[in-house]
């Protein structure tokens, strides 16, 4: 909720529908990005027909948007052991436990469009455990979601229960990298009250 004092730093006049909440605005002017983030941002509008908001909360850090938008890629469109829908099924189920309004948007719209199946988006975004999930899928978001919740708990029999479903040795390093990614991103997100785009609520429905 934007107080009094925010206002008075932010001005009067309406936030367009999409642009970022006036927290992510204060004392952060954008800064004037690399041709790298520039094109990046382009590319962004030519596909997606906007620039998502976390994006654009980075915006007034070149080199932080920079190791962000270089992490994110690597973890969730890199070549991998996982699929890019189990690297977004996990961005989910984490973005759940943490209650993540941004994240459990974005990434619930992903699993929508991977998937096919906006039901399992919902179960993703509501409880994992309620979905009809493959034991692969099942043990992985297990595993993320413990080391969400406990991490100081995570043995050696969680790290052989993904392997019991085919995981190997780089994939529990991929999921554990993405899980602990999101919670990074999702602490952010609150901290800042990150909110989403609008055109990912109505997408892939």
């Amino acid at each position: 909720m934007t107080t009094k004092h925010d206002k008075a730093m932010v001005g009067e006049a309406p936030a367009k529908q999409d642009a970022p909440p006036a927290v992510m605005a204060l004392a952060l002017a954008p800064a004037e990005l690399s041709g790298e983030m520039q094109a990046y941002f382009a590319k962004c509008e030519e596909k997606l027909g906007y620039v998502p908001n976390v994006l654009l909360a980075y915006a007034h850090d070149d080199a932080k948007l920079t190791a962000f938008a270089t992490l994110y890629n690597d973890l969730m469109l890199a070549p991998s052991g996982l699929s890019k829908l189990e690297r977004e099924m996990i961005a989910v189920a984490v973005s759940s436990v943490n209650r993540c309004y941004y994240c459990l948007t974005a990434h619930g719209q992903a699993v929508r469009q991977l998937s096919g199946d906006p039901v399992l988006g919902e179960m993703l975004v509501m409880n994992y455990r309620a979905a009809q999930l493959s034991p692969r899928h099942r043990a992985m978001l297990d595993f993320a979601v413990k080391l969400t919740e406990t991490p100081h708990r995570i043995e050696e029999e969680d790290r052989e229960a993904l392997r019991k479903v085919g995981f190997g040795e780089r994939d529990i390093w991929d999921i554990g990298a993405v899980a602990a990614f999101f919670n990074m991103s999702n602490r952010l997100a609150s901290a800042v009250d990150m909110r989403p785009n609008a055109e990912y609520h109505g997408a892939s429905r």
